[in-house]
């Protein structure tokens, strides 16, 4: 373990990453465990709306991720000041995809179905990090031997690989699949060679003159949402917290 912290970690300067990671994660929980709080009306915490008017989290979030930014940029690789403006760019990259979804529509969608992109987009970005402080992408290290040599060669050219697969799923209007596929083998691939859904950019251009294609398309849309929607659903509400059936006018955030 020693061994492996030092060549993956501190060797290659990734210890302002790592706290990045950690922060971010931990901004993006405990702001959920907050908004959720106030929209029980449980705890004390409350909006805040100075003079009348809603500040979203992600206001103080893009102050922070400027701070930590120019922070990072502005001190020594490993000094405390780096460290520190690795955590509160963390902190500000928590609260500013935790209202992706509001940057995105340019609408308050935070307990809406819409808002569920928020929480796809801090799985997914989290899960990319992690992928990188894992060691699986060899940037920074120095005098790898011939086995890591070898091993992360491997790694980097299946990760080439998934992303290629990515793609083509996303073409076939799978954006889920695809962004699976980056992390994890064979998921992209099963994306890339199935039917493309209904309406996705590759249907329309190879399906446009096969009616049989279409039909079976379809059907097997219908299947896979009425299979998977409702198990995904309950995984999004247990992390971020489900959204309501209509917009609330004063949202917690």
């Amino acid at each position: 373990m020693g061994h492996w912290w030092y060549r993956n970690i501190i060797e290659p300067g990734k210890l302002p990453m790592l706290l990045a990671l950690v922060s971010f994660v931990m901004s993006f929980l405990v702001t959920r465990m907050i908004t959720r709080l106030i929209r029980a009306g449980k705890g004390p915490f409350r909006n805040v709306t100075p003079g009348g008017m809603h500040v979203h989290h992600v206001v103080p979030g893009v102050v922070l991720v400027i701070i930590g930014g120019f922070g990072a940029i502005g001190s020594a690789h490993h000094s405390f000041g780096a460290l520190l403006s690795a955590v509160l760019f963390g902190l500000g990259a928590g609260l500013v995809l935790d209202e992706f979804a509001l940057i995105l529509h340019l609408d308050d969608v935070y307990w809406s179905e819409q808002g569920r992109k928020s929480v796809e987009i801090v799985v997914l970005t989290a899960a990319l990090v992690a992928l990188v402080l894992g060691g699986f992408l060899p940037f920074g290290v120095n005098e790898l031997t011939a086995d890591e040599r070898q091993n992360r060669g491997v790694v980097v050219i299946n990760t080439a690989t998934n992303f290629f697969l990515a793609l083509v799923a996303l073409w076939k209007g799978k954006p889920r699949t695809a962004l699976l596929g980056v992390l994890i083998p064979f998921v992209a691939l099963i994306g890339a060679i199935r039917l493309a859904r209904p309406g996705s950019p590759y249907a329309k251009k190879f399906y446009a003159r096969r009616p049989k294609a279409r039909a079976r398309a379809g059907l097997r849309a219908y299947r896979h949402d009425k299979r998977w929607t409702v198990p995904r659903r309950k995984v999004q509400d247990w992390i971020g917290g489900a959204p309501t059936p209509e917009k609330e006018t004063a949202r917690p955030g």
